[in-house]
């Protein structure tokens, strides 16, 4: 998943540094990059907050409208309440970070690309890029005029088991030609899991979040899909949306299977809101064996001529992947790492996943399917 810069000129200075292991030292001689928050309402704000044993970041302002949150977040992760603004570009203009992350609405990533990129400020938006094609070729078209990075952050990004499995399909060729992949994402029902209502209210809103269990799970299938396909764009998109609970989300799907369509591959997405427990998991069948990535980290093998499937365990140890989004995101700002186009935090990826979501809201909506242009 990772293409790392030549390390050999630190060699010497390793020495100096009397072993100390690499990574210590390139933390300690890294200055802490300047991170702001834009928006809080999203259920994932947990990650950065209570992340407190790192210091490639230093927080240095939080934007929310909604100040009673702002404040509420602020004594339960322990953060400075004078870092508390309710107006982004006055944030940005005060504090003048080097990074933001997005943790509002979907609707809202381009706002704050729009108000980042022409500081030179790099953004990671929480999943997925944008909630439809035109928001994505704005938000594309501003991070290339003003160099900077655009990232979108999915938990699967940091799974061992996602990157393990992109190497046994294109790097060692171990299944054959794919042919079929399903991947399964989602839980209970943001409702009946118990998300707060600032994060219900917008992640049940068509404007918003764009859609219900199409985006908010179908965004990780498409991206998963894309990886693996090393960003080739599918030919087709056909998908079935359904309210079996329109009691509790009356104006969003709660369940949605997507079916996307490659020359020699097919994909099945499945996104629920519906699902007895939750789960993030992808079966991978080829002409000569299937992975199946159960969680992120235990997969499933078999491969002609096995005669019987395998159990593997599969750690960061094993696979060459950040497990922390946030360490990723650092690490790309400072040049130690180069992202692939396909990469699933990369731009490139995600304008495709948004071309995926996209089609398949028009094809549940008309029951038709899309075709996608190149």
């Amino acid at each position: 998943m990772r293409m790392k810069i030549n390390k050999w000129f630190i060699i010497p200075v390793l020495v100096l540094l009397m072993g100390i292991p690499q990574t210590q030292a390139q933390s300690s001689a890294q200055k802490p990059i300047r991170l702001a928050i834009s928006g809080m309402t999203h259920g994932h704000i947990a990650f950065i907050l209570g992340r407190k044993d790192k210091k490639d970041f230093q927080l240095v302002g939080v934007c929310e409208p909604n100040t009673e949150l702002a404040q509420h977040l602020s004594k339960k992760y322990g953060f400075d309440p004078k870092l508390i603004y309710s107006n982004l570009t006055n944030m940005l203009d005060q504090v003048k970070p080097e990074a933001v992350l997005a943790f509002g609405s979907i609707f809202e990533h381009m706002a704050t690309v729009e108000a980042c990129a022409p500081r030179g400020i790099h953004v990671m938006v929480e999943k997925p890029l944008a909630t439809n094609n035109f928001h994505a070729k704005r938000m594309v078209e501003l991070a290339e005029k003003y160099h900077i990075y655009l990232l979108t952050d999915y938990e699967t990004s940091w799974y061992p088991t996602t990157a393990k499995s992109f190497q046994l399909v294109n790097d060692s060729n171990f299944i054959g030609q794919i042919r079929k992949v399903v991947i399964h994402d989602g839980h209970q029902g943001p409702k009946e899991i118990g998300c707060e209502k600032t994060f219900l209210d917008w992640l049940t809103d068509p404007v918003q979040n764009g859609g219900g269990a199409l985006i908010d799970f179908g965004c990780y299938g498409a991206n998963l899909m894309t990886y693996l396909m090393k960003g080739q764009t599918p030919l087709s998109v056909t998908a079935v949306t359904q309210h079996f609970k329109p009691e509790i989300y009356p104006k969003v799907d709660d369940e949605a299977t997507i079916i996307v369509s490659y020359p020699k591959t097919q994909c099945i997405i499945q996104a629920s809101w519906n699902w007895p427990f939750g789960r993030k998991d992808m079966e991978i069948y080829g002409a000569s064996g299937y992975i199946v990535a159960v969680n992120n980290n235990i997969m499933r093998i078999r491969k002609e001529p096995m005669q019987a499937e395998q159990t593997k365990q599969v750690t960061s140890k094993d696979i060459d992947i950040d497990v922390d989004p946030f360490s990723y995101f650092a690490d790309v700002i400072n040049g130690k790492v180069k992202m692939t186009s396909y990469d699933p935090y990369a731009i490139t990826n995600n304008v495709v996943v948004v071309k995926i979501l996209d089609a398949a809201r028009e094809s549940a909506k008309t029951g038709r399917t899309v075709k996608l242009k190149k």
